[in-house]
């Protein structure tokens, strides 16, 4: 008789708990909540040394592999600091897949010898320790996507991003928990669990990339790498307050993932895309900028080979950037805490005057339409590959699944050209966007990353507001901007109005039939979107962003070095 899931899942979350060294075990009293959060866990469970605190939070991405390169930390130390940290994470968020702390630490004392040996860094990565999303193969772990029909089936060879950081200098640590069949925006699939959402237990840590949103969100990481192909990497972000970037396709390797799929499925759908996540927006550039300059080296066929220094910047230009303002999909309107937080970035952006100009734009003759061909062009096979795989174990649909995944009938090949031929029309539709009243074109456009707060578990509404940038191939990045206020709490929707259809009915009951306090203190994020294939310029409209939303500093200033 076959294994069943439960078996399958016990035997899998037995090898996990086995990889997380004895003396890396957190009491019960340890890890009780305070207020339904868990961030301080880290820092108070007494696990962390003075030096392994300072590693994992002093420092961001960029400050860090500096001294590294300089010796002035081991590779070895910093990795066992954040495999001590992930594995806390781990115990806390349940956010953890695959853990690879034993060949890190190997890795890492092989970087240290060369460079004590040679007196130069492998890469521009040397040690340091990066978290990979689960779908991420990595040769000699398995790459289950949380499916126990693939368990135990571990991968022959690496992704071909994996061999890139690899090359690169980088140190693969542990990989992250994602939803079932990675389609879901609630991280829970039947072999690991649920990842709970760190600073509020009863809100959703996101998906699909739900496990490095959490890992980074207790700094168990400081730079992590997702995909997304309709918002699993910035909804993850704007979750956990995290700096998120979903590159245009071709920019970063994908090839060598675990999608569920047949081969070469991805061809006929939406291309995913793999981009980095990190509580740093200068982390998320640099991993941007080592990899795209390096993509002359990748086995990735679909990887375009340009340089950093070749993108579009605006750093050299005197001029304002221009950007438009998107407020809403024209089918699912935002709840009026979203509304009165894009009114204050637009004020605040407009005060900004020798910086910014900023103009309205309406985006929802367009947008009003993705959603549906979205849909549409996502389940070309009609869910069956997955449903083989779930009814081989007798694996039942996650909660948020269930009654959204079906088994249908496979697209014909006529419906599949409607399909394309739908995406192409609208991308063309969208181009028109691109100007301001004058005629000039706009550098950026800015837009909710969705209609409500951070969603409670399992009750995330449209993925319109980040898929839709999935269908345009469009660069998107999440900043996040400031907490939910109890201000914002005593907002309620207009007198009279009624529901859009029956997805603004759903998100209107986030309103409406949920205890708002339980929004309170999450993070506020706004999303920020560029022309095709144009990341450079969406990392510098984000800093500038950022910069006049949090004149401060706000988030950045965390990473500071302490010689």
């Amino acid at each position: 008789m076959p294994d069943t899931w439960r078996d399958i899942s016990a035997r899998k979350l037995e090898e996990r708990s086995s990889r997380i060294p004895s003396a890396w075990r957190l009491s019960a009293e340890s890890i009780k909540p305070i207020s339904d959060s868990v961030l301080h866990v880290p820092r108070r469970c007494g696990l962390l040394e003075p030096q392994e605190l300072a590693i994992t939070e002093d420092y961001d991405a960029v400050t860090l592999v500096d001294l590294l390169a300089q010796a002035h930390f081991s590779s070895e130390v910093v990795t066992r600091a954040f495999c001590k940290r992930a594995a806390i994470a781990q115990q806390v968020s349940n956010c953890l897949t695959e853990i690879l702390f034993d060949d890190a630490l190997s890795r890492a004392r092989e970087l240290d010898a060369h460079l004590a040996r040679t007196g130069k860094p492998i890469g521009p990565l040397h040690g340091l320790p990066i978290s990979l999303k689960d779908s991420f193969k990595v040769k000699g772990y398995d790459a289950s996507v949380g499916v126990a029909n693939i368990c135990f089936k571990p991968a022959s060879e690496n992704s071909a991003l994996v061999d890139l950081l690899l090359s690169l200098g980088a140190v693969l640590y542990c990989k992250t928990n994602v939803p079932q069949s990675m389609m879901a925006l609630d991280s829970h699939n039947n072999v690991f669990g649920r990842t709970l959402n760190p600073a509020n237990l009863k809100l959703t840590a996101g998906g699909s990339s739900g496990g490095e949103g959490a890992l980074l969100a207790l700094r168990g990481s400081i730079l992590g790498v997702g995909t997304d192909v309709g918002g699993s990497i910035r909804i993850p972000a704007a979750c956990n307050a995290l700096f998120g970037i979903k590159p245009s396709h071709g920019r970063v390797p994908f090839a060598g993932q675990e999608n569920g799929h047949k081969p070469g499925s991805s061809k006929l759908m939406i291309e995913a895309t793999a981009g980095p996540l990190s509580q740093s927006l200068r982390s998320c550039e640099m991993f941007l900028r080592v990899v795209l300059d390096a993509s002359t080296h990748t086995s990735d066929p679909d990887v375009l080979p340009q340089d950093w220094s070749q993108q579009v910047s605006l750093r050299t230009s005197k001029r304002r950037i221009r950007v438009g303002i998107i407020r809403t999909d024209g089918h699912v309107s935002p709840l009026p805490p979203v509304e009165s937080f894009l009114n204050s970035v637009a004020t605040s952006l407009r005060a900004a005057i020798s910086d910014f100009e900023i103009v309205e734009v309406d985006a929802t003759q367009v947008l009003s339409r993705t959603n549906k061909t979205f849909n549409g062009i996502v389940s070309l096979d009609g869910a069956n590959t997955w449903f083989d795989h779930f009814e081989a174990t007798g694996e039942p649909l996650s909660p948020w699944l269930q009654g959204r995944l079906t088994r249908r009938k496979q697209k014909s090949i006529n419906e599949i050209w409607d399909s394309k031929g739908a995406i192409s029309e609208l991308q063309k539709k969208f181009l028109e966007l691109w100007k301001s009243p004058d005629g000039s074109p706009l550098d950026a456009l800015i837009c909710p990353v969705m209609p409500h707060p951070v969603a409670p578990i399992d009750r995330w509404g449209t993925p319109n507001y980040t898929a839709a940038f999935n269908l345009l191939d469009l660069p998107a990045g999440v900043v996040p901007v400031r907490p939910l206020t109890q201000e914002d709490l005593a907002e309620e929707l207009p007198g009279g109005s009624k529901p859009l259809n029956p997805w603004d009915q759903s998100n209107r009951e986030l309103w409406t039939k949920v205890d708002r306090n339980v929004y309170l203190g999450s993070m506020l994020s706004l999303q920020v979107i560029t022309p095709r294939l144009r990341e450079r310029q969406l990392v510098e409209v984000m800093s500038r962003v950022s910069e006049a939303l949090r004149p401060s500093g706000g988030r950045e200033k965390s990473a500071r070095s302490r010689l």
